[in-house]
């Protein structure tokens, strides 16, 4: 073989086995130093430990990825599933009933009596708690036992894909709850869209009958009822879910009732419930509706099919309104 050509194969063979290693090296750092597929993209954190803020303020901190996660509440359990990392849960508080993966995990009891014996015994390397919903004191006496919890609280629509990305990072998932959150913010948008604009109609939410209960305007509820063009008569109340009297839901007359009470007969036994107003708008011109409370109440990813709902059930109160004015005008 001349030498001329001996040295230019020579070559070619060098470079190739240069772009092989430029190849590998590239690989393998793209899946990060375990090896995890999940953490590829740049919402992943790639150096431990991992530092994130939750709802308190408080900064928590992880030294790896979380592979065993106990959920307080039912919502939060439908939050690890979205983000991804439903197979990373140990524990659940009960009513997780969704998906229905949910179902097999062990209970670790609920809201007024969580079980902190089990919950120590399944050795978490993070619990996610609500803040509105679990006692303070149940969230110190994990702490004081060194268990890392991440306290989460949605108030707004806009902070259920937050917390989808939150729980992704903290869980290795990002890959998965990254474009689950993207998903939901494009058709929250959507639902913005297509409600943006409409003339408001007062609204009694209704979510317990006995007494009388109701959300005020930092609940996220009430921002479902914004975003479908409704006005919560009760949005200036001190607390988060006060209680009322009759004589202030005849004083303020809504338009609109919608019950998230489950009641036995849904819609039909709201309706019922509520005919002993008979002298308020909504009463009066038949604009009583029951939206399924968990749908409305837990701050998930489902809650967008609660706002289509609700969104729905304030456009028919207007179409009544604009038949009643024609039919005024003939």
């Amino acid at each position: 073989m001349p030498v001329h050509l001996a040295m230019l194969l020579d070559k070619i063979r060098r470079s190739i086995l240069i772009l092989l290693l430029v190849f590998s090296a590239s690989l393998w750092s793209s899946m990060g130093v375990a090896g995890a597929v999940d953490v590829a993209d740049e919402a992943s954190p790639l150096i431990f430990p991992i530092n994130l803020t939750d709802d308190r303020g408080r900064s928590v901190r992880l030294e790896h990825f979380a592979e065993r996660i106990i959920s307080l509440s039912p919502h939060i359990t439908e939050l690890v599933f979205a983000a991804g990392a439903g197979d990373k849960l140990v524990g659940v508080s009960r009513y997780s009933d969704y998906p229905a993966a949910a179902r097999s995990i062990m209970d670790v009891g609920d809201s007024s009596s969580l079980d902190l014996e089990r919950i120590i015994a399944l050795q978490p390397d993070l619990v996610i708690a609500w803040r509105s919903g679990n006692a303070s004191m149940d969230i110190g006496k994990l702490e004081k036992l060194g268990i890392t919890v991440f306290v989460t609280e949605a108030s707004r629509l806009e902070d259920v894909p937050r917390l989808l990305r939150a729980t992704g990072k903290l869980a290795g998932t990002s890959t998965r709850a990254g474009p689950a959150a993207k998903t939901y913010e494009e058709e929250l948008q959507r639902i913005k869209l297509n409600y943006g604009g409409r003339h408001k109609i007062s609204v009694f939410q209704l979510i317990w009958h006995q007494p009388l209960m109701t959300v005020n305007g930092n609940h996220v509820i009430s921002d479902i009822i914004n975003i479908c063009g409704g006005a919560n008569i009760f949005a200036s109340a001190p607390s988060l879910t006060p209680v009322i009297s009759a004589e202030n839901l005849l004083e303020a007359d809504p338009q609109a009732v919608i019950s998230s009470v489950q009641l036995e007969l849904a819609e039909t036994g709201t309706k019922q419930l509520l005919r002993g107003f008979p002298d308020i708008s909504a009463v009066r011109n038949d604009h009583l509706f029951f939206v399924h409370p968990d749908l409305l109440h837990r701050q998930a990813v489902r809650m967008l099919q609660a706002a289509k709902t609700v969104c729905a059930k304030l456009e028919s109160v207007r179409s009544d309104q604009g038949k009643n004015v024609f039919q005024q005008g003939i």
